[in-house]
């Protein structure tokens, strides 16, 4: 019997374990997919980015809840007397209340900006230094953001615990810089290979003949993850001058380098059109409210790309 309740205590463990891996993974890469726009909508209305970050985190559950997944509504905004918008209805502090609907992740952001600088209950936010993480965290709940009575300690944990402060001294520009030196220390690494940028990723061109287990030898990274990195399928020979990209995709073209449509070509593929603009596939069709087996449209149709 202790035997069979050390195991179970084990067991139990070993998924809390996992299951927090999998939560962490999540936060990263919802960091990772958001930061830049974070740090644009501080270049402009002067919130900190790990704030904006933090919120994000916690409102959207890293962009997996009903709510940012349905509405793209990142922050838990709800519909209030001044919103002309699309709506849906959530349960949340009460049953079936009205919250905003966004067409775009972007829409969200920008969104949750005016909320903060048009309202004047978070007027004195704006007074604090742009490093004052802990300032506006406790302002916010202190103005009513959320009801939550942990929620300015909540905020202050990730950002501490993702070191999301670190965004707050950036700029648009030196974190263009910092990929920049990413790419550099790859090169210096792998200097037989060049090392690409496009949509803030890095990429190899595929040589003649070349093979996705040769790239994932060649850069340390196991071919089942370059191969979902890419929306590829195992056995899929790689074609000369291919796009393969060594991390994950973005949900959508960053607006830095891409406009926000781009109209189908002759030859062109879903696929083609995802690694040409370093988008994951299934975000695309989403994107253009399509599925896999829909048709490609025809040549000339505007794609959405963010």
């Amino acid at each position: 019997m202790l035997l069979r309740n050390l195991l179970l205590t084990f067991l139990s463990l070993m998924v809390s374990l996992t299951i927090k891996a999998q939560i962490n993974q999540q936060y990263l890469s919802y960091i990772e997919t958001y930061k830049e726009l974070a740090i644009e909508q501080m270049e402009r209305y002067h919130i900190p980015a790990s704030i904006t970050l933090a919120q994000g985190l916690f409102e959207s559950a890293a962009g997996q809840s009903a709510l940012s997944l349905r509405s793209n509504n990142h922050f838990g905004i709800k519909c209030g007397t001044g919103w002309n918008g699309k709506k849906t209805y959530h349960d949340d502090d009460a049953r079936g209340e009205c919250f905003r609907v966004y067409s775009s992740v972007r829409a969200s952001y920008e969104d949750h900006s005016l909320f903060l600088k048009n309202r004047s209950r978070y007027a004195s936010l704006f007074d604090l230094p742009q490093t004052d993480y802990r300032g506006w965290a406790n302002g916010l709940k202190k103005a009513g953001y959320a009801t939550n009575p942990q929620y300015a300690q909540r905020l202050i944990d990730l950002i501490e615990r993702y070191r999301l402060y670190e965004y707050d001294r950036m700029t648009s520009k030196s974190v263009r810089t910092v990929l920049e030196k990413r790419m550099e220390s790859f090169q210096e690494a792998y200097n037989e290979r060049q090392v690409r940028i496009n949509n803030g990723l890095l990429l190899v061109i595929a040589r003649e003949g070349e093979t996705l287990s040769q790239i994932a030898a060649e850069f340390g990274i196991k071919e089942k993850k370059l191969i979902k990195h890419n929306d590829l399928y195992r056995g899929y020979r790689l074609s000369e001058g291919e796009y393969v990209y060594l991390e994950k995709k973005k949900r959508m073209a960053s607006k830095e380098y891409f406009r926000q449509s781009y109209r189908i070509q002759a030859g062109d593929s879903m696929h083609r059109i995802s690694q040409a603009f370093g988008i994951r596939l299934k975000n695309l069709y989403k994107m253009n409210n399509m599925s896999p087996t829909d048709a490609l449209p025809k040549i000339g149709t505007p794609i959405r790309i963010r």
